[in-house]
Formats: C-alpha cells, sequence, structure tokens
C-alpha cells in the first residue's frame, strides 16, 4: 500500500507558512436581538460545517488554484504562444483545470446551502418574526415604506449572491424573512469576520473616522443600500445626536432593520424605502456624511452614475462621501488576482462585479463634480471582538473577495 506523504506537491505559497490564523468560532457565539431568527441544534450545525467550509476553501485549497496556475496553466499559455491579455483570459484557462473546477464547484456548493440553510431557518418561523417585527415598529415614523415602489430590473431580474428573492421579495404582507436570513446566515459566509453582531465593518469606518477625521462631528448621515443596517448602526452609535437614515429598495430589510436597532438600543436611525438613483425626497446640501457599504458592485452602470451625481448634490460643503468596496482591478493587480475576484460575477450571481471592479472611479467623481484634490482614498479592516471572532486585520489569508478588509473610495464635497 502506498503511504501518503506530508507536504508532497504542496503548494509553495504554504510550505514553511505560519500557523494559520484561529478558524470561525462556534456559532452560538453570534450576537442575538429581538427579531434574530431561532436557531435549533440541527440549523446551528449547519452553519457551522458551512463557515468551516468556506475557512477551509479560503486557506486551504485557495493556495492550489494559484500554483495551479504558476505551474501549469500560465506556462501552457505562454508555450502556445498566446498569453493572456486579460483577466477573462485567465478565467477561461483557469476553467478548464480540474483543481480551479473543484474549487470552483465548492465554494458555489457553499453559497447555494448557506442559502437553503438560511432560508428555511427564516421560512420556518416567518409568521413570527413578522409579528415581532411588526409589535417594534408599528406606527414608528422612523420607518417610511413606499407600496408603489418600482423595483428596477437590474435588481428585480437577480436572486443576489443566489439568494432566493433577493433582499426585497415579499411572501406576505409584513414579510421579514429574506431580511432575517440576510441577517443571521451571513455568519457561514463570513466566517465570523465580521464579529457577533456583523457590523465590523461599521465599527471599522467609526475607527477610521477617529484617525483620519477627529474633529468631524455629522449631523445628518445617510448610507444607500443600507438593507438592514449592519454597517450604519455602529456609526448612529457613536454619534448619537446625528440623524441617521438607512436607504434601501427591499421593504423587509427595512421592517426588520428598524426593529433590530431598536431591540439593540439604537434609537436615531429612520429606515426609509427609496431609489438610490433619485433622492429628491431630500434637499441638496442636507447630509455631512454619505455612504455605501459593499454595494456598489450590485448597481448597474447607469444607477451608478445617479448614484453617485445624487451623493454630490445632497453633501453640504465640506461634507464628506464615502464607498466601501473590494480593490479596482488596477493594472498593478496580477492578472490571476483578478481573475479570482471576477468569480462572483460569473459563478455567484452578481452581474455586475466585474463592469464595477473595472471602472475608474476616480473619472466617475470628477464626471458627476467632485475635484481631483479632494478625493478620498484608505482602507478599513472590520472590527471584531478579538476574544472570540477572528481578526480581519491579523489574517495574511487572501480569498479575492471575501475577505473583511476592503478600500475606501469618495471625496470631500
Amino acid at each position: 500500500m502506498n503511504q501518503i506523504k506530508p507536504n508532497v506537491n504542496r503548494p509553495p505559497s504554504l510550505k514553511n507558512a505560519p500557523p494559520l490564523p484561529e478558524g470561525p468560532p462556534d456559532y452560538r457565539a453570534v450576537g442575538r436581538h429581538a427579531v434574530f431568527p431561532e436557531t435549533s441544534h440541527d440549523e446551528i450545525a449547519r452553519l457551522n460545517f458551512l463557515a468551516q467550509m468556506n475557512r477551509h476553501l479560503a486557506t486551504r485549497v485557495m493556495p492550489f488554484v494559484k500554483s495551479a496556475w504558476e505551474q501549469r496553466v500560465q506556462p501552457r499559455l505562454e508555450a502556445s504562444g498566446e498569453p493572456p491579455q486579460d483577466r477573462h483570459d485567465v478565467r477561461r484557462a483557469l476553467s478548464q483545470d480540474p483543481v480551479f473546477q473543484t474549487w470552483s464547484a465548492l465554494r458555489r456548493m457553499t453559497m447555494e446551502q448557506r442559502q437553503q440553510a438560511g432560508r428555511w431557518t427564516a421560512l420556518r418561523q416567518a409568521e413570527i418574526l413578522a409579528e415581532k417585527a411588526a409589535a417594534l415598529t408599528e406606527e414608528d415614523e422612523r420607518l417610511a415604506l413606499d407600496p408603489a415602489i418600482r423595483i428596477p430590473r437590474y435588481v428585480g431580474a437577480v436572486d443576489h449572491h443566489t439568494m432566493p428573492g433577493s433582499y426585497h421579495q415579499e411572501r406576505f404582507p409584513g414579510d421579514v424573512s429574506a431580511a432575517a436570513n440576510y441577517d443571521h446566515a451571513i455568519f457561514a459566509t463570513t466566517g465570523g469576520l465580521l464579529g457577533r453582531l456583523t457590523d465590523g465593518a461599521g465599527r471599522g469606518i467609526v475607527r477610521w473616522l477617529g484617525e483620519n477625521m477627529p474633529d468631524f462631528a455629522p449631523r445628518r448621515v445617510l448610507e444607500i443600500g443600507a438593507t438592514i443596517g449592519h454597517s450604519l448602526l455602529p456609526i448612529a452609535a457613536a454619534f448619537p445626536r446625528a440623524q441617521v437614515i438607512a436607504v434601501d429598495l427591499g421593504a423587509p430589510v427595512l421592517r426588520y432593520g428598524l426593529a433590530r436597532a431598536k431591540s439593540l438600543g439604537i434609537e436615531n436611525v429612520s429606515f426609509v424605502q427609496a431609489d438610490g438613483t433619485d433622492l429628491s425626497r431630500y434637499e441638496a446640501a442636507s447630509f455631512d456624511w454619505i455612504q455605501t457599504t459593499m454595494f456598489l458592485h450590485e448597481l448597474s452602470r447607469a444607477s451608478m452614475r445617479a448614484i453617485f451625481a445624487e451623493c454630490f448634490r445632497l453633501l453640504k460643503p465640506g461634507g464628506i462621501m464615502i464607498h466601501v468596496e473590494q480593490p479596482q482591478y488596477a493594472p498593478a493587480m496580477p492578472l490571476f488576482e483578478q481573475a479570482m475576484r471576477d468569480w462572483d460575477s460569473f459563478y455567484n450571481n452578481e452581474p455586475f462585479w466585474s463592469t464595477l471592479h473595472g471602472i475608474d472611479l476616480d473619472a466617475l467623481m470628477e464626471e458627476v463634480g467632485f475635484t481631483h484634490e479632494n478625493f478620498v482614498h484608505s482602507h478599513v479592516t472590520a472590527v471584531v471582538d478579538k476574544d472570540i471572532f477572528p481578526d480581519a486585520a491579523d489574517d495574511e489569508a487572501e480569498d479575492y473577495g471575501r475577505k473583511a478588509s476592503w478600500r475606501l473610495v469618495g471625496a470631500v464635497r
């Protein structure tokens, strides 16, 4: 019988590598609130498996894809006399390699199973969750829904990242199951890197503000595409005297978002159903801070330009616009990395991901009126409870799109 020898054919990126950061905590460490779904033993086990599987794919399997590219796929292309010219050439070549095929199939599987697991948990208690949300939000003026709103085709035609019905679909009046699914099961995708309340990005932005704009005290804050307010509530908590507004197209996430905020003791946030491309309900120069958080990649190009233009119109002089996203495909980024980051566009129901990351955002900001000398480019990582959850700042593993580490791009008005 042949014995398996350790480290045989192990990718160079893993040989002699330092120990990897600790994996996800047990799901039972996740923070809960008044409208958080109840989870059974079996449901917890599924989410724990998926979180561990995603972590394994990112830290243990991904390096083999890079090794296959460097040792087999790229040399074959170079020898053929047709070296890759762009990320699409790399992706097409990788798609024929068994290592990439295995990694990609497993990653898609985890996304589908995460949605199946999370959706089932939310659906089996959908009526109870709706009643809890209604009890917390009934006749509360901080929830402003628009029954006549039109869901744009670029939103309605796609189940974003395989989420059935995306964020906006309602199964019955008052439904919040889409939001509950998103809230409680995102742990499986992030592996805890966003912390116990999945608000690590917002907490990271607050830290960035303190370090880079210590005297800035916004009195009126807007987040476009805020869903349930994961990233906005830490800002509201940091500036309790500010008027904070969460805008989104989806009624379920807004209902749930306000109920969640109130149950967490955050009282200065309103949740408004509106299309970010037309915020004419708000006066010009009426906000100090406008942001989006991992939202631009779900926009068509036309809607993105319209949102940037609205940000310019709505900001006060001296106000700031910030967009939190994964990095753009700059010329310095290797084509392999660009192709791997493009995975979501082709295999994870994110049709605008590739387009966004190839756009010159600086040129777009100038086009709508911002000036180059007022641009903001920076970086932020999630802030979490390090005693329980893995710290993204210390995580050297790179899975090209899931890491809780982002670029900030924006401008001062």
